[in-house]
């Protein structure tokens, strides 16, 4: 898989064996072993006046500079994207990243790691020209409901997010799953592939559950003591009432759409939670 970032700050994301963003943990190794790459193109390389000058004042007046769309379109076009009206959006996508647009979720994630080609660009100072929104990208996406300075550092939490769900990158093929926002269970789930009863569930939407490792005693603070007890079907049920009780604690906004059974309904409305959460 193949990311090609826009950006007026190409330094920030470095690479193998720089130290930038993209030169450390599983986003060097999935570089470095080829299962994908990423390129950055400097977009102030596709202007023509001495300054080098990406943005201008906006039309109707207002605070801030806005993004030209001259060069944006052209760095795009030089890299051998189809235009929009052309493009096959189930092998490759052109992504602006902004505070405009629409949240960037797993499932996101798990959509653009099908993709061959993804262009990101960051977005800079007041906003971009929404002629690049209309007329070259297929999606504009924001990693939260905050501002930040730029969409460099989105670029960056997309193609982390998106990179170790890719085959082979992560340790375990199943990693991505049995952890927050992962997919749900398979009927076969219940058994490892060793036949070890499975002491996790498939997230199925929710937040992860609570996680120990040694020693068992910390300053005065014990693991539960289900954990110790070696039956993994109790640990399987206590980890995934512990999921539900983060969650509804946490981020009960997951709970309405995520993948619950009755079990789950019934823990959940003993701790209060209703639908109108």
């Amino acid at each position: 898989m193949r990311f090609d970032i826009v950006t007026i700050f190409p330094e920030f994301f470095g690479g193998p064996p720089n130290n930038g963003i993209l030169g450390h943990g599983i986003l060097e190794r999935a570089l470095r072993m080829g299962q994908a790459e990423a390129h950055t193109h400097d977009l102030r390389s596709f202007t023509y006046d001495r300054h080098r000058t990406v943005d201008d004042r906006p039309f109707g007046g207002g605070e801030g500079m806005v993004l030209k769309a001259q060069p944006i379109f052209e760095c795009v076009e030089s890299l051998g994207i189809a235009p929009k009206a052309e493009r096959d959006t189930t092998r490759e996508s052109v992504i602006l990243l902004s505070a405009q647009g629409k949240r960037f979720t797993q499932a996101t994630a798990r959509h653009l790691a099908t993709l061959d080609r993804v262009v990101l660009i960051c977005g800079r100072y007041e906003g971009v020209d929404e002629r690049v929104s209309q007329l070259l990208c297929d999606d504009e996406l924001s990693i939260g409901d905050y501002v930040i300075s730029g969409g460099e550092l989105g670029a960056a939490v997309i193609v982390d997010a998106v990179v170790r769900l890719l085959p082979g990158v992560l340790g375990h093929a199943d990693s991505s799953k049995y952890e927050s926002f992962g997919e749900g269970d398979e009927p076969a789930d219940t058994m490892t592939e060793d036949g070890v009863p499975r002491s996790t569930h498939g997230a199925g939407g929710l937040l992860d559950y609570p996680h120990y490792t040694r020693p068992a005693e910390f300053r005065g603070t014990t693991i539960p003591e289900v954990l110790g007890n070696g039956d993994h079907s109790v640990i399987r049920k206590w980890r995934r009432q512990a999921a539900l009780a983060k969650t509804l604690a946490n981020r009960p906004d997951l709970l309405p759409s995520a993948d619950l059974n009755d079990n789950d309904r019934a823990f959940l409305s003993k701790l209060g939670f209703n639908r109108k959460h």
